[in-house]
């Protein structure tokens, strides 16, 4: 994957008259937001010696909060609004990634549209809103939003560059978006898994504290969800309904549920997992689904979401899509009308 190198200048030209930058991602931040943003901010401060300041909307979940760049500061809009909105005003550079619009931002909006700085959007969502921003790399055919900066950095950056902290975020970026390589993987994402061990990366290391470092809790909410909360219909549906109740339950952190929507995906004839999480006054909506389903379709229809072709998520509101209890059956009688 080679970006396109009038791009490449142009952005060079851009990072190097900045001085203040901020590097952003999407509300709610997984690995893939983690851990691009991380690399572009290491790449920034220790190779460019820019200021950067890291922001989120939303502090990170415990399991993942490894993948922070430790050299560099970050403000947490859902900690420190104030302050958040005053670090955005004072950038002339701001790096938005792994997220197509600033709505996808939801409390940093209105700040981030609002800055005089320059904006550039790296991300591999699709209908990106191009019009926001100076510059952008836009690429939806690709594993992540790790793996396009990856090789934009590589188009800019000196040799070893990845040897350390940067390749080791892009790799855990990559590899959570993919759920360890099993979908959204391009002959390019191989080449850069194998490019980042090459460098030096221990990936071994890092599968570790991705997925073998967990809470008991997590495990036994994961059992218990495959056989009390699992609803499988026969049109090729499966879907999970994960209740503030159950979450006290097992005291759920925050991302401790993330993966769990792929399981059924694991049952032959399954061709489409939906979990909805209890949020405050919300559902949060994950889809999945296998190749010639469109979870993206349906979380762009139903769920006030979008995504891939096959990853997508999306919100449900009760009292405004359902009646507030029956999130179950509007969720059965939605995957049923689908499908058919």
């Amino acid at each position: 994957m080679n970006p396109d190198k009038e791009k490449i200048r142009s952005l060079k030209a851009l990072m190097d008259t900045a001085r203040e930058v901020v590097v952003a991602a999407h509300t709610h931040p997984d690995g893939d937001a983690l851990g691009s943003t991380a690399a572009m901010s290491l790449y920034l401060r220790e190779q460019l010696g820019k200021q950067v300041t890291c922001i989120l909307p939303d502090t990170p979940p415990e399991n993942l909060d490894f993948l922070r760049a430790p050299s560099v500061p970050y403000l947490f809009n859902d900690k420190a609004p104030r302050k958040a909105a005053a670090a955005i005003q004072k950038a002339d550079l701001i790096v938005l990634i792994d997220c197509n619009a600033f709505s996808r931002t939801e409390g940093l909006q209105k700040a981030l549209e609002n800055s005089p700085a320059v904006k550039i959007l790296i991300d591999h969502h699709l209908n990106p809103d191009s019009g926001s921003f100076n510059l952008v790399f836009s690429t939806p055919e690709i594993s992540s939003a790790s793996e396009l900066l990856y090789w934009v950095l590589k188009a800019l950056a000196p040799e070893g560059v990845f040897s350390g902290a940067i390749g080791t975020s892009l790799m855990a970026g990559m590899t959570t978006d993919t759920n360890n390589f099993a979908n959204s993987v391009y002959p390019s994402t191989f080449r850069m898994a194998s490019e980042l061990i090459a460098a030096g990366v221990d990936r071994d290391a890092l599968i570790e504290k991705l997925y073998q470092s967990c809470r008991e809790n997590r495990v036994r909410l994961m059992g218990y969800m495959q056989s009390e909360g699992l609803h499988i219909l026969e049109e090729g549906a499966a879907y999970m309904i994960l209740t503030k109740e159950i979450q006290d339950r097992f005291k759920l952190k925050d991302g401790e549920s993330e993966g769990l929507v792929n399981v059924p995906l694991t049952i032959g004839k399954v061709r489409l997992s939906v979990l909805l999480k209890e949020d405050g006054d919300h559902f949060r909506v994950s889809v999945r689904s296998k190749k010639g389903t469109s979870a993206q379709n349906l979380a762009q229809r139903f769920f006030h979401g979008g995504g891939h072709e096959n990853a997508a998520g999306g919100k449900l509101f009760p009292g405004q899509d359902f009646a507030p209890g029956k999130a179950d059956e509007y969720l059965r009688q939605t995957l049923k009308d689908y499908l058919r």
